[in-house]
């Protein structure tokens, strides 16, 4: 029996000896095996990139990306000298002050070419205070860029590279966006590079945010980063819709709140610009208050409707037409006021040197004056965060 087992332990070693010989040096020898699971893969496109899977955004993001451009700024950064270095004592023991390089701060941001002739519009703070401003565009060229007009009060600025047959974005219809509207927005958040996010239109015309003078924004849950700003808001046809400006955030980072400024009010800001290089406005020369209900009730007012005129300017327009503190302006060339932002957006919409009828509320009365409208004065935008 002992024999017997030593024969059949040598017989299947030597079996084994002669299957790993085989199936190392020959294995088409052997009989192939079946997979034990059945592996299913997608039919392949034929490398035809037209062809985008259902809910994909491929062509609105293929449409609009070239037409969105990397902004970097550089600002020398002024040391000023210590008044010791001019004391003549002071010198004497410890020499002059010597000379070293001048700092510079960088910074980034986004554009939108909107001309083929180099036209590109972008965020006043994102060029605000820079030395010198380069564009680079998708294809990795990058352009030396002057700033044509800025216009700090809507954030937005006017830039243009020497450069032609660039592409530009087609501008989409602000009427035809409402909320629940996917919507991508484009830039080059945090400078890692040109960069697509998907999202919905959260709201239609967010104002009192504290954020520029004139404010309509639309508001998004694409995310929306430092860098992005001056970059694309594009529908699901690449269309522009918005010029990407601010975040709410606490940490710096996207919180799923963000805001554009409407193509609507971009367009007419960057052809002011380009014809004028500036942006004219109404002026009457008021400050307007918000009626709270405490108000109201301390005035004798009806409701809260209105904008209560905390202030006027001597001899400016309103002076000249009566226009008192105390006052409650009720509505503007027949528009209605609501409240200080809708009076200071009516008032400025006024081309300067025309009458316009404004309807007031004094003590009980109702007045109608006639009022001829100013140029707003020039002013700076809002600090941001």
């Amino acid at each position: 029996m002992q024999r017997l087992w030593l024969i059949f332990a040598q017989t299947v070693t030597v079996a084994l000896a002669v299957l790993f010989v085989v199936s190392t040096l020959k294995p088409e020898w052997l009989p192939q095996r079946q997979a034990l699971v059945a592996l299913e893969e997608a039919p392949s496109n034929n490398g035809d990139d037209k062809v985008a899977p259902a809910g994909s955004y491929r062509e609105a993001a293929q449409t609009a990306l070239p037409s969105v451009v990397h902004i970097y700024t550089t600002q020398e950064i002024k040391q000023q000298r210590h008044p010791l270095f001019d004391d003549p004592i002071f010198r004497h023991f410890f020499g002059d002050k010597p000379e070293g390089q001048p700092q510079r701060n960088s910074g980034l941001g986004s554009g939108v070419i909107v001309s083929a002739n180099g036209y590109i519009l972008t965020n006043f703070h994102v060029i605000d205070g820079a030395d010198d401003i380069q564009v680079a565009l998708n294809d990795s060229k990058t352009y030396k860029a002057t700033v044509v007009g800025s216009d700090p009060e809507s954030d937005l600025a006017i830039l243009q590279i020497k450069a032609d047959k660039l592409p530009a974005i087609t501008f989409g219809r602000i009427d035809n966006l409402r909320v629940g509207d996917v919507v991508l927005a484009i830039g080059n958040p945090f400078g890692v590079g040109q960069t697509v996010t998907m999202g919905i239109v959260s709201a239609l015309g967010r104002s009192h945010l504290g954020i520029n003078t004139f404010e309509n924004f639309i508001q998004t849950d694409a995310a929306i980063n430092p860098g992005n700003s001056g970059g694309a808001l594009v529908d699901v046809h690449g269309n522009l819709v918005g010029i990407n400006s601010a975040i709410y955030s606490r940490s710096g980072g996207s919180l799923g709140i963000g805001f554009a400024i409407p193509v609507s009010s971009a367009r007419n800001i960057m052809e002011q610009i380009i014809r004028n290089g500036t942006v004219t406005r109404g002026w009457i020369g008021v400050e307007a208050q918000e009626i709270t209900p405490e108000l109201a009730e301390s005035f004798g007012l009806p409701d809260s409707e209105g904008a209560l005129i905390a202030g006027v300017v001597r001899g400016g327009p309103a002076d000249a037409a009566g226009i008192r503190p105390g006052d409650v302006l009720l509505s503007v060339g027949g528009k209605p006021v609501k409240d200080p932002q809708a009076m200071l957006d009516l008032v400025a919409a006024l081309t300067p040197g025309e009458n316009t009828g404004f309807r007031l509320r004094r003590d009980k009365s109702i007045l109608e004056v006639q009022v001829k409208t100013g140029k707003r004065p020039a002013s700076a935008r809002p600090e941001k965060e």
